[in-house]
């Protein structure tokens, strides 16, 4: 029987938490499959490359699904670790809901609270699963009291829990009664802080009815304003059957258009190693697709020093649709995954149909490292170059640049990441690859005005090329990016010629005369000219370098570096210890506030400085600092005499 709805949700959690091995357990308990992996031995259904399977952790987000009566739940397995919480954002566009995974044992850790944090700024209905109930050590009522402290108020717990802490632990469903019992008295009030009709009735009465108060829990938690809670354990089984019927009756499917134009984001891209086919995964949120569909997407392509975007076609040639029994034709619905195939140019990220903000933004990275093969050789870097700009075809989070001299840089998140890369690259590609120490990106913005030009008269320019390039650098608003245009009558140069202006000009702003990349910046062709007999695109190509080097000595740079917004929270007692060395470390603290936790403090830094304040706030705060940032605008680099970017081909 096809279902009627389908629901994707996110499985959310802090690092060793146990949401991989929640996934299983819920694959299990519904009959998809009939053994139960293990992340120690590394058998899981979703953490499928060798990377996972080895250290345990999701790199990438993973789809599984289980029916539950009409009703089909896909699964997004999403990272846990920081350096991915780029990874876990770009998820969270093609969900429906979330379940946000606790460890009874270690309890509210600072990167739970960094996930329920970004959960509810996006207003996405969650459900907290609090997991490891039979673990020694584990914790029920005094960590559901963390949770409302430290996480949300508006939570209730769902699960009543005996003999937590031992192998002999249980978790049954509270239950409502007709007698005003604590727990429909304490739902009653949760509930009556976002119904003013509930408020009266809890207030004055009569009392609501238990299936009045369900009603009113469904409806709030669909629209993420109570966050139910349930205790189990996923290695056990305990309570998995409650957390299934709260995903199943709580949280909202949606209810899209069949006959809009087709719409969807592309959230995840796989290539078969074998083939080196792509397969992506689409969710689609409004019309229909269908197999040997012209499918139109729009790219929005993240670059160190700005974004591009375009549109690419294809025809689909393959269409799976994830956890549905495969027709003849089968018709991808709104709701649904599909894994498509026969889209050569598709990447993580691409949208179908008109652009929206789902799943399009991709923070910038701010740490780069020039990589290298072990084995030196031409051959060897060919194939280092290759396999990195794969990998970036399948993650829009790997960004990879081929340097003048024939290297690779590859810009980065956090030092686990160029970890994962490199074991990629290992047991993958079969490359062993070296990193050099990573590095802050920093870009440079034209300080004024500058203008530089290269003429033929009788024979070639001074540089011995046919051709004639004179080209106008202008600063453009911050964030506007780079633009190219002209002043000279368009027809005047061959079309060819043309293209070899433009092509060049992007791809030598790479570099600029401090070394880094050069944005916020309009270059105009002021001048042109050529011989018809001995003019070739090589020549408009090798002069136009030169002449935009020369026009960006002209105008001189000013190196940025970037910036983050922080909010940190604090233990009072550590107030003058960590202000001290936020200070020490060029940190500007904006905002105080006490709380009830103790202080917040709201500042930028530069992104540089970010590492070293990582590493320091655990033991200033003994393990209860809570860190956040998010990109800032950039800042002007104090510049010692002479600075510049190592070059790769220097």
């Amino acid at each position: 029987m096809r279902p009627t709805r389908t629901l994707n949700i996110g499985i959310l959690a802090h690092v060793d938490a146990g949401k991989t091995s929640l996934t299983e357990r819920l694959l299990f308990d519904t009959g998809t499959i009939d053994r139960l992996g293990s992340v120690d031995a590394g058998s899981t259904q979703t953490d499928t490359n060798a990377i996972e399977r080895q250290r345990g952790i999701t790199v990438h987000s993973a789809v599984a699904s289980f029916r539950v009566g009409d009703t089909q739940v896909n699964l997004i397995d999403t990272p846990g670790h920081s350096d991915f919480i780029a990874e876990v954002e770009r998820a969270l566009g093609v969900l429906d809901g979330a379940v946000l995974v606790l460890s009874a044992v270690e309890g509210v850790q600072a990167q739970t609270r960094i996930l329920m944090r970004t959960l509810r700024e996006t207003r996405l209905p969650t459900l907290i699963f609090v997991n490891k109930i039979d673990r020694a050590g584990a914790r029920t009522e005094a960590l559901l009291a963390d949770i409302r402290r430290r996480l949300s108020p508006h939570v209730v717990g769902m699960t009543a829990v005996r003999n937590a802490g031992t192998k002999t632990a249980t978790a049954s469903p509270k239950r409502y009664t007709d007698d005003g019992s604590h727990f429909a008295a304490t739902m009653g009030e949760l509930l009556a802080n976002h119904d003013d009709e509930l408020l009266a009735r809890v207030v004055d009465g009569p009392p609501p009815t238990p299936a009045e108060l369900d009603k009113a829990l469904a409806d709030q938690t669909a629209r993420a304003l109570v966050h139910p809670v349930h205790f189990g354990s996923a290695i056990g089984g305990q309570g998995i059957e409650a957390l299934v019927n709260a995903m199943v009756t709580l949280l909202p499917a949606p209810r899209p258009n069949p006959t809009a134009p087709p719409r969807g984001t592309v959230f995840a891209v796989e290539r078969d190693a074998a083939t080196g086919r792509k397969t992506a995964y689409l969710r689609l949120f409004e019309g229909e697709v269908t197999v040997r569909q012209e499918l139109t997407f729009t790219t929005s392509n993240g670059t160190p020093s700005g974004t591009s975007s375009g549109t690419h076609t294809g025809r689909l040639t393959s269409l799976n649709i994830v956890g549905a029994e495969q027709g003849p034709t089968p018709t991808l619905t709104p709701g649904n995954i599909g894994r498509l195939r026969g889209l050569h140019d598709i990447r993580v990220g691409d949208q179908l149909g008109p652009p929206d903000e789902r799943g399009t933004h991709f923070a910038t990275p701010t740490l780069q490292s020039v990589v290298r093969p072990r084995d030196p050789g031409t051959a060897a870097a060919a194939r280092l170059n290759a396999a990195l700009k794969e990998l970036a075809e399948q993650d829009p989070l790997i960004r990879a640049r081929t340097e003048p001299g024939g290297t690779t840089s590859v810009f980065l998140y956090g030092e686990v990441q160029k970890e994962v890369i490199a074991a990629t690259l290992a047991d993958t590609y079969g490359i062993e690859a070296v990193f050099e120490p990573s590095r802050t990106v920093h870009t440079e913005r034209p300080t004024r005005t500058g203008e530089f030009a290269e003429e033929m008269r009788r024979g070639p320019a001074r540089t011995g090329h046919w051709a004639t390039v004179g080209l106008r650098v202008d600063a453009v608003p911050y964030g506007s990016g780079n633009t190219f245009r002209y002043e000279t009558e368009l027809g005047a140069l061959p079309r060819a010629f043309h293209q070899a202006v433009e092509e060049t000009v992007h791809d030598a702003l790479r570099t600029g005369p401090l070394g880094w990349a050069v944005t916020d910046c309009a270059v105009t062709l002021v001048h042109s000219g050529f011989n018809s007999v001995m003019s070739t695109a090589g020549d408009f190509r090798a002069l136009t370098r030169i002449v935009l080097e020369g026009a960006l000595r002209e105008t001189g740079t000013t190196l940025y570096e970037p910036y983050r917004t922080f909010e940190l929270e604090i233990p009072s007692s550590s107030l003058a210890t960590v202000a001290g060395q936020l200070t020490s470390l060029g940190a500007l603290i904006e905002e105080s506030a006490a709380t009830a936790e103790g202080w917040l403090l709201r500042g930028t830094v530069a992104a540089r400085r970010i590492a070293a304040i990582e590493r320091r706030l655990p033991g200033l705060t003994h393990g209860e600092a809570v860190w956040w940032s998010r990109p800032a605008k950039d800042r002007p680099a104090p510049r010692p005499t002479g600075h510049r970017a190592p070059r790769a081909d220097r």
